[in-house]
């Protein structure tokens, strides 16, 4: 496939993929998500701790000016909309960091809640970043890390793949085959970055990741930039606060491959390429 480089043929990717313009995140999701966060459930804030009340209203208009999504709370079904150049500015915000970061050979973590989709665009700016000199950490391999899902408590391993956190359920029936779990809580991150501390190597100049990646070492004062969609609302309110850098306005759930070209326009912006 060839290489998806300027910014016309990324808007039209952006569109043809279903990533920006209209996307599958549904106008009903989106509210209960923001819903959650207003109230305060840890399932929606994800990491964040708020500085300020914010309101479902409050939420919309915010979701509207960075997303695009419609900023009328009356409109309440449907699909969302995430306007493609706001996805594309946020892109070349989220290029200029890790442009510097790479330009400095500065140490990275990069974790995903959702391996079985972006795996494979994190992993390719981590053999980026490190072909650039970049130390690419991978703190508390192998640590348990119990997380509440749906189902109760659970207990999951934290994994690394190509350089790229993830977890991993402790009772899989075959563990290191499975891409790996999707969870939006922040305490993988915080689990890895305990760990790096203990140990009194290097810490993170900067984090990449998505879900409570992003908003977990945000809150705890580290850099972050990520990817989150309309019914994530927590990396929104972080970028809003000063507490996570960039967040990239995206579907999150679309077919893995659908990112590779992403990734190819971030490092070409980022003077990354390969």
């Amino acid at each position: 496939m060839a290489a998806v480089v300027s910014i016309g043929t990324v808007r039209a990717h952006l569109l043809a993929a279903r990533l920006a313009g209209t996307v599958a995140t549904t106008r009903e999701r989106s509210l209960r998500s923001y819903r959650l966060f207003a109230a305060g459930d840890p399932r929606a804030l994800i990491g964040i701790d708020p500085e300020r009340n914010w309101s479902v209203r409050d939420l919309i208009e915010l979701m509207a000016e960075k997303c695009g999504v419609s900023a009328d709370p009356a409109d309440t079904s449907g699909h969302d909309v995430i306007d493609p150049e706001l996805t594309l500015a946020a892109l070349g915000a989220f290029a200029e960091r890790v442009a510097e970061v790479g330009g400095r050979g500065g140490s990275v973590l990069l974790g995903t809640g959702h391996p079985h989709r972006l795996l494979g665009f994190y992993a390719d700016l981590a053999d980026a970043l490190s072909a650039a000199g970049c130390e690419i950490l991978t703190p508390a391999r192998g640590r348990c890390v119990d997380i509440t899902t749906r189902f109760g408590l659970r207990t999951h391993i934290l994994d690394y793949v190509r350089g790229v956190a993830l977890v991993r359920a402790l009772d899989a029936e075959r563990p290191g085959c499975e891409p790996g779990a999707h969870t939006h809580s922040p305490l993988p991150v915080r689990t890895a970055l305990a760990a790096a501390a203990e140990r009194g190597g290097a810490l993170p100049e900067l984090v990449i990741g998505d879900h409570g990646w992003v908003c977990g070492a945000g809150q705890l004062g580290f850099e972050a930039i990520g990817l989150a969609d309309t019914d994530d609302p927590a990396p929104f309110v972080g970028e809003a606060e000063g507490v996570v850098s960039v967040v990239v306005p995206l579907d999150d759930g679309v077919r893995s491959d659908y990112y590779r070209p992403l990734t190819r326009y971030v490092l070409k912006q980022a003077c990354l390429s390969q």
